[in-house]
């Protein structure tokens, strides 16, 4: 992205997040970030329906297009005929659901009957901006299939209809035109901006659904998935998804070439996840409705090429329901006060032959060996399934300060590709001393510095080209070396500390140096303590000595 187009977001992104604001007195975070995401998607797919109208239009009227019709009192009608649209990967918009209509309708009085076209001229009776939005969204629903259940059609029972006709003219200054960027992007780029805002604004429940970008764009990264089946068994709104839709298409892919899977047990969230897929016109399985991953496995014959996951971290009391012989526990039942290895063992079983996981847990998960935890890593190791262990720096999520590493398996690490044989060996990555502080409470990741660093040394160590263990940084290590340390994955046990630079000073010199700074220090220590008690006792408040 050029700076012109960055700056371009950035401007929209305040001017956005300034207009849901105004929907702060009234609602929680939690509510208003539906409302909003909600508005967002109706003047996108409106926006999206009338370019395609004009597409149609200029092309019955012109003599050599295909679409040429000869008589345009034909017209009106066959710009109602929903296959043009469809075919396209257009969203059918009924009149009823379209932006001209709702925002100019806004603040009429309740009662009014309003003429809506749509093939055929009908009333509607106005009962508030509220329940036009409700039905809006629900006549898109109807029309589009992909997206049965998944829109949040409650406007009218939040009896927020004072501040709707204001949000509705902020966004529908939304301008999904854009010299080089794509409507898609730009409406890509919005609703992530908002996920990230609601999250910080939510605190930890926020977190549940939204994973940074830096976490995710680094996972995507390493695991590069170009082409097959994705999942993600906790999916939240569908970052990791999205992510792989832009790396494919950064690296001159077509989106048809990944299929994507994934699970959500929290409603609101398992809507967001769809609602996000379906606005980028992405092809998606998350099962007919929110389900329980544990208990209800919506994908139980699925063997995933690419695994990406981010779960609740350390969740308790999570087995209700979960036989101990669950196929999925091939390594060890997990323990009943914390889900890590569930979620880690979950997700290796429905990996391909050739697949590949990441997945971000708690830094406990490396070393902890309570309640049969430590039996399973090593059963785990011992199967040769990990591949790299990259611990991460402190304040990258806005719901937790929990510190967090990112585990990657593979099925077989046997040379296939570019990839050498890797066979009894694991990479480890201490990231810790990487990112830069974004503002006064969270850290990110610079993608060339930061990111690429890491993906860039993980893929050399795979290829066995323009790799060398890193004191500090990386360090690559067998079995018998991992053994060695009780089967304790933590990078900073195998990567050493980074070697610190000669400054030239012989010590003898430089002890004297610092010996006599010291002393200068305690001496005007002495004397600026001398000058307090006498300006204290001038006042009439001598210290005790």
């Amino acid at each position: 992205m050029n700076n012109e187009e960055q700056r371009f977001l950035n401007d929209l992104d305040k001017r956005l997040w300034t207009a849901a604001n105004k929907l702060l007195p009234m609602l929680d975070a939690a509510v208003y970030k539906h409302v909003v995401l909600g508005l967002i998607f109706l003047k996108y797919v409106s926006d999206a329906f009338n370019e395609r109208r004009a597409e149609l239009d200029a092309a019955f009227r012109n003599p050599e297009d295909d679409y040429y019709l000869g008589d345009d009192s034909l017209i009106e009608g066959e710009l109602e005929a929903r296959d043009y649209y469809t075919e396209k990967n257009v969203f059918w918009v009924p009149a009823l659901a379209r932006w001209d209509f709702i925002q100019s309708n806004a603040s009429v009085a309740v009662g009014t009957k309003l003429s809506v076209k749509n093939g055929k001229i009908w009333e509607y009776e106005f009962k508030g901006i509220g329940r036009l939005l409700d039905d809006a969204l629900d006549a898109v629903e109807k029309e589009n299939p992909k997206l049965k259940g998944v829109l949040e059609k409650d406007y009218a029972r939040k009896q927020i209809d004072s501040a709707l006709p204001g949000l509705i003219n902020e966004i529908a200054k939304i301008p999904f035109q854009h010299g080089t960027l794509k409507a898609k992007d730009i409406l890509g780029h919005v609703y992530e901006y908002f996920l990230g805002e609601f999250a910080i604004a939510e605190g930890k429940k926020g977190g549940q659904y939204y994973t940074p970008k830096s976490i995710v764009t680094l996972i995507v990264e390493m695991l590069q998935p170009y082409q097959g089946r994705v999942y993600d068994p906790c999916c939240g709104s569908g970052g990791f998804f999205v992510q792989s839709e832009k790396f494919v298409e950064e690296h001159g892919g077509r989106i048809g070439q990944i299929s994507v899977y994934g699970q959500e047990s929290n409603p609101t969230t398992w809507r967001l996840a769809s609602m996000n897929m379906a606005i980028r016109g992405m092809d998606f399985d998350f099962g007919k409705e929110p389900a329980s991953t544990y208990t209800r496995d919506l994908h139980p014959d699925l063997r995933a090429d690419f695994i990406m996951a981010n779960p609740p971290f350390n969740m308790k009391e999570w087995n209700a329901g979960v036989r101990d012989d669950d196929p999925r526990w091939k390594y060890g039942v997990p323990p009943a006060g914390n889900a890590n290895f569930a979620w880690l063992q979950h997700m290796i079983h429905h990996l391909a032959p050739n697949g590949s996981l990441g997945l971000l847990l708690a830094n406990g998960s490396m070393s902890s060996n309570t309640n049969n935890e430590g039996e399973i890593r090593k059963a785990i190791i011992e199967a040769d399934l990990i591949e790299c262990m990259v611990a991460l720096p402190g304040q990258l999520f806005t719901n937790t300060q929990i510190p967090a590493c990112i585990w990657f398996l593979t099925r077989t690490k046997a040379a296939r590709g570019d990839w050498r044989s890797r066979t009894g060996e694991t990479l480890f990555i201490d990231a810790r001393n990487l990112g830069y502080m974004k503002d006064r409470v969270l850290r990110d990741f610079d993608y060339e510095k930061d990111i690429l660093k890491i993906a860039n040394t993980f893929h050399a160590w795979k290829k066995g080209e323009g790799y060398a263990d890193e004191a500090g940084f990386c360090k690559s290590t067998d079995l018998a070396g991992i053994r060695k340390h009780d089967y304790v994955l933590t990078p900073g046990r195998y990567v050493g500390a980074a070697a610190q630079e000669e400054d030239g000073e012989p010590f003898p010199d430089k002890m004297a140096r610092l010996t006599a700074t010291l002393g200068q220090q305690f001496a005007e220590s002495a004397r600026l303590e001398a000058e307090i008690r006498g300006n204290l006792a001038r006042l009439g408040w001598p210290l005790e000595p």
